[in-house]
């Protein structure tokens, strides 16, 4: 999950800001300017140009800029998926008495800046993954969050079996909040917990601190 950056020319930045992609502002008929809505719950369309600005603006910094967005040419769909997903995640750890502190989240990004050679990196190599440098607690949070409904599961996140045991639990939660996606962004599959077009399982991802 992971690489680097610097600065680029005012032109070029401001031609890789010009890359992300722009949506807009207009959802489902029944859900004016929404992208999905989960649990009654409204993720707006502004809500989701926000974090792919964020993302796309601290590529821009990056001398591997271009690359980065060619990697992540689906960012919109990605950063949906996400969002919904941290939702799902979010209820599952509430019904199984998951909590993940401020003190958890420091322990687990330092040891993950330590293997992956220093803090900037980490936020690099996350950066290639398309989360902001103000995200990456917050994505700590949520592997956190999977290790503990695992745990209060059963189920070992390193092995097959246990990451189907964790994706039926998390299915389950996902079935019981509604979620509605826009039709522009595809539709939200219950039963693999993502958002079909963007064809990543976000639960099968492999911690950070392993792949640093």
């Amino acid at each position: 999950m992971f690489r680097r950056r610097t600065a680029l020319s005012v032109s070029a930045t401001a031609a890789l800001l010009a890359a992300a992609p722009l949506l807009a502002a207009c959802g489902s008929d029944a859900h004016p300017g929404a992208a999905a809505i989960v649990d009654g719950k409204r993720i707006t369309v502004s809500q989701l140009q926000a974090k792919v600005k964020d993302v796309r603006a601290a590529q821009a910094k990056s001398p591997q800029g271009s690359q980065m967005i060619m990697n992540t040419g689906r960012l919109s769909l990605a950063t949906l998926n996400g969002m919904i997903f941290d939702e799902v995640l979010a209820r599952g750890a509430k019904d199984a008495g998951v909590t993940v502190t401020r003190r958890d989240v420091q322990r687990w990004r330092a040891e993950a800046e330590k293997q992956a050679g220093g803090a900037e990196r980490l936020k690099a190599m996350w950066l290639q993954q398309g989360v902001a440098p103000d995200e990456i607690d917050s994505t700590v949070r949520n592997q956190l969050l999977l290790d503990g409904v695992a745990r209060h599961l059963g189920a070992d996140r390193g092995k097959p079996q246990g990451q189907q045991k964790l994706a039926q639990a998390l299915a389950k939660t996902s079935r019981s909040m509604g979620i509605d996606v826009n039709p522009r962004f595809g539709k939200w599959d219950d039963h693999q917990v993502i958002l079909g077009e963007t064809k990543e399982a976000w639960i099968t991802r492999e911690p950070a601190k392993q792949q640093a």
